[in-house]
């Protein structure tokens, strides 16, 4: 077996790290009040050692990820977080070992931050309190169990009680802590509450990022910081009254690489960090390091290969020129299987480690496709290796080429219908054809375009002599192009619109060219091009004397000697193109609800083939399904009903059949009587994780050097960042630690909308679900559940179950509470479902029967809206109306329109709000709505007696619901964001100042505006990719790392939503209330 230098790596860092694992990647440790024993994360268990390395031991064994240790305060157990239900919850075991015991049972994810002096665990979660805000909050059990109760009035993360009981130091903020050179709004910064006094104060204000605030003593606390360039250990004091004092000095130094994390023994002297794959124990106060090597030699919970055996998965298709075979890419490899119904064996044709796709046949005994299997992706054939069996499906020998070498990546491989030419992509912005003989030599090679954008969907006319494809102008409008396959002759633009046209199909007679766009109302609907003018003149009586003269001829044809129509070759007519105002001759197939999708045509060019889908901007709710429809839209007939998600469809040559995956299943349709086949299969693989990991490594890695907008990547040098993080993710002992390695290096670049996704862990789970009541509770001292809020709308609001404040809960389904119980245990799986609580309402005894819901999202939501409109009613005396806009889409954009008039009827202004806005894409849309001026107004019979007299009585009354495709906005009005304003909320608000439409008021935004996509990987992850910059036109400054600063800053206090109060809001009412005298 011949190995590559590159596998030859990779297999010898698979083979390393078999048996004694030397400087392993451990995660998150945690040392012992009494300085001599560590706990850390590895393999995804929790593991203790000695100080020094020495006899590591695991604690806990189970699939699910378990992490982030944390030490009793007498060092007698260890608590920390587990998936072991489908989320992360609170545990607690003893440090010798055992069954761990289970805490929190809420279906929200909970994060341990502090284990208190008197045995009580601090964690961070979303419950009731947290409605729209980015940080979660706290909240507080007892390491008995029982049921936890929120601990603080103000949201954020990592809590930490002072030994003393007096305060609580906690952070504000949101950034990824990956981005560890962020400097901007959203930073993380180190608060205090003091308890007794019930007040906040902010400890810090470096604009990067503060977090893991942990106490050395009741005046000295410890945090991790980006404030020397790399993340160090800091230190600040306060005094007895909790007021900051001196500055805040560096205990750590590192400069080429930061911590990840650490931890601070309760002694409050010794420091525990990992920097990479490096433990360091530091002693606080004389700033004294030492390394500890921890060597394990351990088995492992999941196996290193695995025999996968798969019966769907398939991603692509594509069918011999025979129609015996059909090559169906999965996982990164190439299967053959045959096209019979019954035969469902399947030959492994690439069987590699890396990714090999586009599986296209050159011939029926040769297959070409791409692969990266040296190093980046090229043109490769395979085909029988056995001189005595051609055939590739029942050869037992098979023999891989490589057909090109270029320093730029191939793809999209389209072979021309005579199969002596193919198109591809290389590299970003090249469309290349060349002639290729039956061997796979490529001859002739000839660019017909290189730019920056990607041509897609190339596709070939019928006669194989022009291509068409798309392609998008730096207004990123897409439009159809037809080029000459010799480079005769320039491009030519056939559609001619400014929206989006894709994926051309030519019709087999070489009459039509069809494509997909977006021009009506933004839903993507058939059309297609008559090639000629002759035939764009027919009507529709000439088209149908055409078809009863067809059906003459095959009539006649049928009577000729059969052995003469076999041996007689089909004779391809020349593709004649009229290009004088062919853009004129669009016509319409489709116009449904939603999206359709042109696939392909029949064999006599009257039918087409089309997927729907919801590919517009809108949300209406749509199947997905393949149709069939004439070209001049009638007799519409579905071949697949209820949504089987239709995809990779592909025609044998003959058009006789056509093949598709429904949800990643092969099928089959007859297309004489469109019956539907399943073709199952079988497909064996061994995957090797280890290895597979290099895989995703490379392709994530290359996506983003390919991909991400800005070339210089931020100032960072990306082929030194993969020096530096490569070995860590490699040697990461689970897939979880993999993407978390990946992502820390990703967090170098310092950019967002960015991150490794969705990764296979392998783990087989159990999935909890909490039903929710929509009530916050506060334990009693017997246990029972004091009810201290009630969420709107939820069910303990309903009147056929209402719960009122004060209420006591004191059983659920018969389950008595006490001080031992947790009441989301008895809650889990009950979503949906009747159960009864018993309750103690002002000293009587009351049974309520509820059904509890699996999400109180929208409730949340809208109970934080409605105090806002409250609150808007409140400080404006009801004058101004209240909108917030949840996110930049459709459904937030129509409750926008919407609000426009319910919030905004009768009033003088309007506040609008893009606070914890996530992002989206409609601030074109807003302000549409809001720059809309009025130029005349209207006068309707009955409104006036006299129009002489009366006529101005109306002058700021104008018809817009009837003459503007959108609604309209024309009274003042003002904006409100904060550093959760995200994307196109921070488009919007830049718009909002720069076009001078109101004043913006708030907290300078995020500072994240990238337009994104993301890229699939070999496992089915993928990784984020920002592909295009934007920048504010008045100013020239990259929204990117720019965020929209307001007229006038102002800052909400911790404990603002708890009291009932929005400070922002209250001075963006007073202020709009002001410019309205």
């Amino acid at each position: 077996m011949k190995f590559t230098s590159k596998l030859f790596t990779i297999i010898a860092l698979v083979f390393a790290g078999i048996g004694m694992a030397q400087n392993p990647l451990i995660n998150f440790p945690a040392i012992s009040p009494d300085g001599q024993t560590i706990a850390f994360n590895y393999q995804g268990d929790i593991w203790t050692a000695s100080v020094n390395g020495e006899n590591p031991r695991r604690l806990t064994v189970h699939e699910a990820y378990d992490t982030k240790p944390v030490w009793s305060p007498d060092g007698k157990h260890i608590a920390f977080i587990s998936e072991r239900f489908g989320n992360n919850d609170v545990y607690v075991m003893p440090v010798t070992g055992g069954m761990p015991k289970r805490l929190t049972y809420h279906s929200a994810s909970d994060v341990i931050t502090d284990y208190t002096a008197d045995g009580y665990i601090l964690f961070s979660t979303r419950r009731n309190f947290v409605q729209v805000e980015r940080e979660g909050e706290t909240h507080i059990i007892s390491e008995d169990g029982g049921t936890p109760k929120r601990y603080l009035d103000a949201t954020g993360f990592d809590a930490a009680l002072s030994p003393n009981g007096k305060f609580v130091v906690f952070v504000k903020g949101s950034c990824r802590l990956e981005r560890e050179a962020y400097r901007g709004p959203a930073n993380r910064d180190i608060w205090l509450y003091d308890i007794k006094n019930d007040n906040y104060t902010k400890l810090t204000d470096y604009d990067g990022n503060d977090f893991y605030p942990q106490w050395g003593d009741n005046n000295t606390i410890y945090f991790q910081s980006s404030r020397s360039g790399k993340y160090n250990v800091h230190q600040l004091k306060i005094n007895d009254s909790g007021a900051k004092t001196g500055a805040v000095s560096q205990i750590t130094d590192f400069i080429d690489m930061g911590i990840f994390s650490y931890q601070i023994s309760k002694n409050g002297t010794d420091l525990i960090m990992t920097k990479g794959n490096t433990i360091y124990v530091v002693n606080a106060k004389t700033k004294a390091q030492k390394n500890v090597n921890i060597d394990i030699a351990s088995d492992y919970r999941f196996d290193p290969v695995v025999h996968k055996t798969f019966s769907s998965n398939v991603s692509d298709i594509a069918i011999s020129p025979n129609g015996k075979y059909a090559a169906i890419n999965i996982r990164g490899e190439i299967f053959v299987r045959e096209t019979a119904k019954d035969k469902k064996r399947t030959v492994n044709l690439t069987k590699s480690s890396f990714r090999d796709t586009d599986a296209t046949w050159l011939n029926d005994s040769t297959l070409l496709f791409i692969s990266d299997r040296d190093g980046q992706k090229d043109v490769y054939l395979v085909k029988s290796d056995n001189d005595n069996e051609s055939d590739i499906f029942k050869t037992l020998k098979h023999k891989i080429e490589r057909i090109t070498k270029t320093t730029d990546d191939e793809n999209n491989l389209v072979l021309s219908p005579d199969g002596k030419s193919i198109v591809y992509n290389l590299g970003r912005g090249k469309l290349v054809v060349a002639n290729i003989d039956s061997k796979g030599k490529m001859s002739n090679k000839k660019t017909l375009l290189d730019g920056w954008a990607t041509p897609s969907g190339a596709s070939w006319s019928p006669d194989s002599k022009w291509l068409a494809y798309s392609l998008s102008n730096l207004d990123f409008n897409s439009e159809i192009y037809i080029h000459k396959a010799d480079n005769s002759s320039t491009p030519i633009n056939i559609s001619m619109h400014p929206k989006q046209d894709r994926g051309p199909v030519w019709s087999p007679d070489g009459k039509k060219l069809m494509f997909s766009s977006n021009r009506n109302n933004s839903d993507y609907d058939v059309w297609f091009t008559w090639l000629t003018k002759a035939d764009w003149e027919k009507t529709a009586e000439d088209w149908e004397e055409d078809t009863d003269d067809s059906k003459e001829k095959d009539k006649k044809g049928d009577k000729k000697d059969d052995k003469t129509k076999k041996d007689k070759k089909p004779k391809v007519k020349p593709t004649v193109i009229d290009f004088d105002d062919i853009h004129e001759r669009q016509v319409q197939v489709t116009s449904y609800v939603g999206g359709e999708f042109g696939q392909l045509f029949s064999k006599d060019s009257k039918t087409i083939y089309y997927t729907t889908g919801n590919g517009s901007r809108g949300d209406a709710e749509t199947e997905s399904d393949l149709f069939k429809i004439k070209w001049d839209g009638k007799d519409r007939k579905a071949l697949t009903t209820k949504s089987t998600r239709p995809s990779n469809i592909t025609v044998d040559k003959k058009r006789s059949k056509l093949y598709l995956t429904k949800r990643g299943s092969l099928s089959s349709i007859n297309l004489s009587n469109d019956k539907s086949e399943s073709l199952s299969f079988s497909a064996k693989m061994d995957i090797d994780y280890n290895i597979e990991s290099q895989q995703i490594f490379n392709e994530a890695w290359k996506a983003i050097n390919d991909g991400f907008y800005d070339p210089n990547f931020h100032g960072q040098n990306w082929e030194s960042l993969r020096k530096k993080y490569e070995p860590l993710a490699l040697n990461a002992s689970t897939r979880t630690d993999f993407q978390r390695m990946f992502n820390w290096m990703l967090g170098q670049i310092n950019a967002s909308h960015m991150g490794l996704y969705r990764v296979e862990t392998r783990e087989d789970l159990q999935r909890e679900r909490t039903g929710l009541l929509g009530v916050e509770v506060e334990p009693t001292s017997n246990g029972n559940l004091k009810v201290v809020s009630v969420v709107p709308t939820m069910p303990g609001d309903r009147s056929s179950s209402q719960i009122l404040l004060g209420d006591v809960i004191t059983s659920v389904n018969g389950n008595a509470l006490n001080k031992s119980t947790n009441v989301y245990e008895f809650l889990e799986g009950t979503a949906n479902e009747k159960i009864y609580l018993e309750i103690n309402r002002g000293g009587t005894s009351k049974e309520i029967v509820i059904r509890p819901k699996s999400s109180n999202r929208a409730e949340n939501y809208n109970a934080w809206v409605k105090e806002r409109k409250r609150l808007t009613d409140k400080y404006s005396n009801g004058k101004l109306g209240y909108i917030h806009i949840q996110g930049m889409n459709w459904t937030s954009f129509e409750r926008f329109e919407r609000e426009l008039t319910a919030a905004g009827l009768g009033k003088e202004g309007i506040v609008i709000d893009v606070r914890f806005n996530g992002g989206g894409w409609t601030t074109d849309y807003l302000m549409a709505v809001l720059n809309v001026k009025q130029h005349a107004y209207t006068v309707p019979r009955g409104a006036a007696k006299n129009l002489e007299t009366e006529q101005t009585k109306f002058i700021n009354h104008y018809p817009y619901s009837e003459r503007l495709p959108l609604a309209s906005w024309t009274k003042p009005s003002i904006a409100l964001c904060n550093q959760n304003s995200y994307s196109n909320a921070e488009i919007f608000s830049h718009a909002y100042k720069t076009l001078d439409i109101g004043t913006l008021v708030g907290v300078p935004t995020f500072g994240a505006v990238i337009s994104t996509g993301g890229t699939g990987l070999i496992d089915g992850s993928y990784v984020r990719m920002p592909f295009r910059g934007w920048y504010v036109k008045a100013t020239k400054e990259n929204m990117e790392l720019g965020p929209a600063v307001p007229d006038i800053v102002v800052y909400n206090n911790p404990d603002d939503k708890a009291k009932n109060r929005d400070t922002q809001l209250k001075k963006a009412v007073d202020e709009l209330l002001t410019q309205l005298k």
